[in-house]
């Protein structure tokens, strides 16, 4: 029997033996750090048996199949303790993630998080134990036999999901067996660092028409430094939470009789994003976008024309019936359509062109409640949203202009470190998701390609990530957690104008379809806000601000030069508050620096007199005495030229 190595190497073997003992033959180290290993590409466990001619790689925890495996078999180690603990507990599943794993529990009592420490002391019990981990095959009917006698009625579910004549692989641990395909570690012993870190609710099998679950999260490592480094950047990562401290600073809220994924954004938050919009639309302004403001909904004859009505439908609010009444009527997804309605008032000539159209637009999509997150993830928000509608030959030149665009916002923004591409590409077997043109899907992925690769930019592939009319460029952002989200988009869209009736006449006279851009410049304002928060940690660049500067008393007697300075510099473009309540100093500095203001004045008998204000900086703390002609000067640069430090 002859196993071929990852380097190409071939060793040989006279008869079978274990997965274990073959990574024992290569080395001793080797043998030691295995995990698991692979067999002709699939992951087997160290206690499979090797019987005939393989390639053979041993899996350590250097791989991200290694990593997975080691968690997985922490999320068994996991449920053990809790099944011990907890006898009347029911287990439902318990998969590895990114940097841990979870476990979804139906517990009869409430779990706190102060129980994690019980349940941690136990998993170290069976960790110490060191039970081997067994594997074994049963058949459905076993299968479903063992874990109705168990009692454990979402195995059980799972079990009758699959279909007849099915097997079913349990790992068994010490008294504890699980329904998993594996693989796993060959003992508990073999996980050396662990930690359980939050509770959260989930639905089994992410449904909300089913029950609620406790779901217990975790992480593991080899080494305690490792899970230490991650605990602390998941501690700062806690720390820069927006769902968090975008609250805590007043920037938006929720109301649970509005609803999930409706947040309200406050005064703060309000500003924010007026700046930022001001921003936006004055620099599209500047090339040669033209803005347009549309209705927040449409009969559903509009979205039937786009095909949205077809295929995305189950994201959209819809008011009205349509076997009942004579009119249906639903809150838009996008502004695709409605710019479309407005290009097609009046024929066009290949002169007129590009038309590039931007709108700052309210959106609706009708996401999942499970799916809600602070201002990441909502139902009604804010796209800056834009289409640009063009000749095959602008097509390239308009892209490159939308992509200096986003750039030019991001760098304005300090966003562009951890900005990664995403090429989105249809999935020709899936018939359903998208228009079943499959030459037309080819040729626009070929030209999206091209324009990218002219243009360098480093980029993954998605399959089956592209806008169900055309492929798109995604622009990804990790945020404090290292969930990755897609900020803006832009798409080559081959269907829509032909859809909509959409022409130009071109230089001999002949009526031509045009190309269309779908595209976003900042992305989601909400969602934008949100990453703000996260990336300096609430304490917002100087120019984006709600409040540059806030004028504090010191006495009574200094309270209306403090209301004639905040006159002042709110003339000069300085976004001014006061503070004039019978506080002292300290206090009001030390709310001040709670709340992230930028730059604290204060005013005195003897600044008064001198006509002069007393300055300390969120970032740089004291900085002495200015006239106020030097405070101006110096916020006034900083705001206007967008100063991120």
């Amino acid at each position: 029997m002859k196993l071929t190595l990852k380097d190409g190497k071939i060793i040989e073997f006279s008869e079978k033996l274990t997965a274990g003992d073959a990574a024992k033959s290569i080395s001793e180290g080797l043998y030691r750090n295995a995990l698991c290993v692979r067999v002709d590409g699939q992951l087997k466990d160290l206690s499979y048996t090797l019987d005939k001619d393989c390639v053979f790689e041993v899996v350590t925890f250097d791989d991200e199949d290694g990593k997975a495996v080691y968690r997985h078999t922490t999320a068994h180690v996991l449920a053990q303790a809790v099944k011990s603990i907890y006898p009347t507990v029911k287990l439902a599943i318990g998969p590895s993630i990114e940097n841990g794993f979870y476990y979804d529990f139906d517990f009869v009592s409430k779990l706190g998080t102060e129980d994690l420490e019980k349940i941690e002391a136990e998993m170290n019990k069976i960790i110490k134990a060191n039970l081997p981990i067994e594997r074994s095959v049963l058949s459905k009917k076993e299968a479903a036999k063992a874990f109705k006698e168990f009692g454990e009625d979402y195995k059980l579910e799972l079990v009758n999901d699959l279909p007849d004549g099915s097997e079913v692989t349990v790992y068994k641990q010490g008294d504890f067996v699980e329904m998993c395909r594996g693989p796993h570690l060959p003992s508990t012993g073999k996980i050396k660092a662990f930690k359980l870190v939050s509770l959260a609710g989930a639905y089994w099998k992410g449904s909300e028409k089913n029950k609620m679950l406790t779901r217990i999260y975790g992480t593991a490592f080899l080494k305690k430094a490792d899970l230490d480094e991650y605990l602390t950047a998941l501690e700062e990562a806690k720390r820069r939470d927006h769902n968090k401290l975008g609250r805590e600073l007043g920037i938006f809220m929720t109301d649970e009789n509005i609803g999930q994924g409706l947040p309200l954004l406050m005064p703060k938050g309000a500003k924010i994003l007026q700046i930022l919009q001001r921003f936006v639309e004055d620099e599209e302004e500047k090339r040669g976008y033209l803005l347009t403001k549309t209705p927040l909904m449409a009969k559903n004859n509009l979205y039937k024309i786009s095909g949205h009505w077809y295929h995305y439908k189950d994201k959209m609010f819809i008011l009205g019936n349509e076997e009942t009444d004579d009119e249906v009527f639903a809150l838009r997804p996008m502004t695709c359509p409605f710019q479309y309605s407005i290009y097609n008032n009046g024929l066009k000539s290949y002169r007129d062109l590009p038309k590039r159209y931007a709108e700052t637009a309210t959106l609706f999509r009708n996401e999942a409640s499970g799916e809600m997150h602070g201002l990441i993830r909502v139902r009604q928000f804010t796209l800056s949203d834009g289409h640009i509608i063009c000749t095959p030959e602008q097509l390239e030149p308009e892209f490159k202009g939308v992509m200096d665009l986003i750039y030019f916002l991001l760098r304005s923004m300090g966003l562009t470190e951890g900005v990664s591409f995403r090429f989105s590409k249809y999935d020709p077997n899936d018939k359903e998701k998208y228009i079943n043109d499959p030459v037309a899907w080819e040729r626009s992925q070929a030209i999206l390609k091209s324009i990218i690769d002219n243009m360098g930019i480093e980029y993954e592939e998605a399959v089956g990530e592209a806008a169900f009319y055309g492929p798109k460029l995604d622009i990804q952002y990790k945020n404090v957690h290292g969930k990755e989200d897609t900020i803006i988009t832009v798409q080559i869209d081959f269907a829509l104008a032909e859809k909509f009736g959409m022409s130009y006449i071109d230089e001999n006279g002949e009526k031509k379809l045009p190309y269309i851009i779908h595209r976003s410049s900042i992305g989601c304002y909400e969602r934008t806000l949100a990453m703000l928060i996260e990336k300096y940690a609430g304490a917002l660049p100087l120019w984006m601000c709600p409040e540059h500067a806030r004028v504090m008393s010191l006495t009574d007697r200094t309270i209306e030069k403090v209301k004639e300075l905040q006159l002042r510099l709110n003339a000069a473009g300085i976004r001014t508050a006061i503070d004039v309540r019978n506080e002292k100093i300290g206090y009001k500095i030390r709310e001040g620096q709670m709340e992230k203001i930028p730059y604290m004045l204060v005013i005195g008998d003897k600044e008064a007199e001198s006509g002069v204000v007393s300055v300390r900086s969120r970032n740089d703390g004291d900085l002495g005495v200015m006239t106020v002609e030097e405070f101006i000067a110096l916020a006034g640069k900083k705001i206007s030229e967008r100063d991120c430090k």
